[in-house]
């Protein structure tokens, strides 16, 4: 795994962790859930797994998260993006003959989904872990009784056991109420995605009835981990879904059962 940082288009670079050697036929873009980073639990086990199976992967820092060199002024919906679209342009430069391939979890599912929605995304296939698909309205009930402050300073301090306390500017809670990906993600807005969801029906902070509707209307395979929480970590849901995903990816899908464990925590999301 090669550390590296790349420069985007808004005048800060983005820390990355790539596997590519350039001789791989798929690679992976892979994008962290909120307050996560590139070193998430679910990110390490995609960086050791996929190259066994010929499947590259790069891992970028979103804005203000993990090793990001700015902070919560800069995390915003088109820097996100803009970020993402930095991270496919390295990706073809590591390995011009690769299809490139999308797996993000949680808010990086949601703006996997913005991405391939806006028409300027790379790739065509993605998997989505515990999709934020109503991330609008997951962050608006967390601020609502931080409302007044809200108004008053301009931001909010979040630090729910992230990796780093995250600054939500007001202009990112209003960018997130003007991209509703159910209204965003609608029939040939995306012509040609093929999507992959796989959501843990517990999950405490993603709707698992708003994932299974938003694949419904995507027309997205869907698997449900049964009992499954948000971070998907009772025992072997980790392993579960990174078989599920290199099937997907490789074309060989296993049979998707639902699975029961022992509950283990394995870190963020």
């Amino acid at each position: 795994m090669t550390e590296t940082t790349i420069k985007g288009t808004n005048g800060y670079e983005i820390p990355c962790v790539y596997t590519l050697t350039g001789a791989e036929k798929k690679a992976v873009l892979v994008i962290h859930g909120f307050g996560s980073s590139k070193e998430s639990p679910t990110a390490q086990m995609l960086t050791e797994h996929f190259p066994k199976q010929g499947i590259g992967t790069l891992a970028l820092d979103l804005p203000a998260h993990g090793e990001s060199p700015v902070g919560g002024e800069c995390l915003t919906l088109a820097n996100c993006l803009a970020d993402m679209k930095a991270a496919e342009q390295e990706i073809k430069r590591l390995a011009p003959e690769a299809e490139l391939l999308y797996f993000g979890s949680s808010f990086g599912a949601y703006l996997t989904l913005l991405h391939l929605a806006s028409g300027k995304a790379g790739g065509k296939k993605a998997f989505l872990r515990s999709s934020a698909v109503e991330m609008p309205k997951i962050l608006r009930e967390r601020a609502f009784e931080h409302r007044g402050l809200l108004e008053k300073q301009g931001y909010l301090m979040a630090d729910e056991d992230y990796v780093r306390p995250l600054k939500l500017m007001g202009e990112f809670f209003d960018e997130l109420e003007a991209n509703d990906v159910f209204e965003t993600y609608k029939a040939g807005c995306a012509e040609g995605t093929e999507l992959y969801m796989v959501h843990g029906s517990l999950d405490e902070t993603a709707s698992f009835e708003a994932a299974k509707a938003f694949a419904g209307l995507a027309g997205a395979r869907f698997t449900a981990l049964e009992g499954g929480d948000h971070r998907l970590s009772l025992a072997g849901m980790p392993e579960r879904v990174t078989e599920l995903a290199a099937g997907f990816f490789l074309e060989h899908l296993p049979e998707a059962l639902p699975i029961r464990g022992v509950a283990q925590h394995i870190g963020k999301w």
